[in-house]
């Protein structure tokens, strides 16, 4: 993390991520259940869904929380109950039934609404913030009494609306200009317009802050890993050497997972935030839309480790964790490198290739071995990222 100082994590919003270790732990378990491809889509779906409504508290707090400020700890307080309410019926969703699940996220909405209409001094457009998340509480409210997939599709709908006026900031305009027939800007301009500062002050994110935030729920994702992996070999003898395998195995691989992430890729971010002013629609690309492909890919991780325990494992317990961590290599940037060499393009599609076959392993070897193998292979991929990086990391502290 940045020892630039900033604003710290609160209290309160870590007392608020415990509700959603359950949440998560019930999307991986609803995978667990019935593993099958399409229960991976509807499990993406619902984590997204629990995502936002996750992100919602935390740009609430970035922008204007502080533990000092009663109001402040008692809107999150709030929150808890309804997020609570609708981690305990993540499974009903899966079942059909998402009744319960939609008005208790229309109840976190109308909490956000108000917290945002609350008095406080350096606002941005409290207002127009208040009024989107009255239109979500509305809409998750009314999905409550419509048939599938109708829901579902109000759900994106909302959702998308809600990143609109949380986080997009001059992004509306590049997509409304090019709506009136304006040339789409470059590549180029683009990435000044998102490394400059918001045009309007009072728009700006901490960068300190949202870095801490979002790598204490990456934290609380691989902890999901580490206590699978823990619940998981429970369920054999310790005299099996697939016991063995999937603890070790799946052990190293979280760490390696941790090192991906932490020791490089979460200091990127931070830093390109900042010295982009906190530009939020910059904080949009890398964390609140960047870390959704990583942050369920460490779900699908942790409940392909579950499955490759189960006697006899599915065939897709192998997919579920080599898929998995080729989507969080590619969410997390590993293989990225600022030399545009097309041999180093075709170098990135073949390791990425290569992590998703690591599954066929489990045609020759039984299942644990597969949690070996790939643990083994992510180790390679930690210290590989490492040399890559060297060059940005060292260019971004000069700045």
């Amino acid at each position: 993390m940045s020892d630039e100082g900033g604003k710290r994590v609160g209290w309160v919003e870590l007392y608020f991520d415990l509700v959603f270790v359950f949440a998560v732990g019930q999307v991986a378990h609803g995978i667990v259940t019935d593993p099958q491809w399409s229960r991976v889509a509807a499990a993406l779906g619902l984590f997204a869904t629990l995502w936002w409504t996750w992100i919602g508290f935390a740009v609430l707090y970035n922008r204007r929380g502080d533990d000092k400020r009663v109001a402040d700890r008692l809107f999150v307080l709030l929150g808890t109950v309804p997020c609570a309410i609708a981690a305990t019926q993540a499974h009903d969703v899966f079942e059909g039934h998402p009744a319960v699940f939609a008005l208790a996220l229309a109840g976190v909405r109308l909490i956000l609404a108000v917290a945002h209409r609350w008095p406080a001094k350096g606002e941005l457009d409290q207002h127009r913030i208040s009024w989107g998340y009255t239109a979500s509480t509305v809409l998750f409210a009314v999905s409550a009494f419509l048939p599938w997939p109708w829901l579902y599709v109000l759900w994106g709908f909302t959702l998308l609306q809600e990143a609109g006026f949380l986080l997009l900031g001059s992004h509306r305009d590049v997509h409304r200009d090019v709506r009136r027939g304006k040339k789409r800007p470059s590549r180029e301009s683009r990435w000044r317009e998102l490394l400059a500062p918001p045009k309007q002050p009072d728009q700006a994110l901490d960068s300190a802050h949202l870095s801490e935030r979002f790598g204490l729920f990456m934290i609380l994702l691989l902890g999901e890993v580490v206590i699978t992996v823990g619940g998981a070999v429970l369920k054999r003898p310790s005299d099996d050497l697939g016991y063995w395998l999937v603890l070790v195995g799946g052990l190293v691989l979280a760490g390696a997972l941790w090192w991906i992430y932490f020791t490089s890729a979460a200091e990127i971010y931070e830093r390109l935030l900042s010295l982009s002013g906190g530009n939020p629609a910059l904080a949009y690309s890398l964390y609140a839309g960047g870390h959704l492909p990583p942050a369920f890919a460490l779900v699908m991780i942790a409940a392909g480790v579950n499955l490759s325990l189960q006697d006899p494992a599915p065939s897709t317990a192998a997919w579920f964790i080599t898929a998995g961590l080729t989507i969080y290599l590619v969410g997390t940037r590993v293989f990225g490198t600022a030399r545009r060499r097309w041999y180093l393009g075709l170098l990135r599609v073949a390791l990425l290739a290569a992590t998703v076959c690591l599954a066929l392993v489990d045609r020759l070897l039984p299942a644990p071995w597969v949690v070996a193998v790939v643990a083994v292979w992510a180790v390679g991929t930690a210290a590989s990222a490492g040399s890559v990086r060297h060059e940005a990391l060292a260019a971004l502290r000069r700045q």
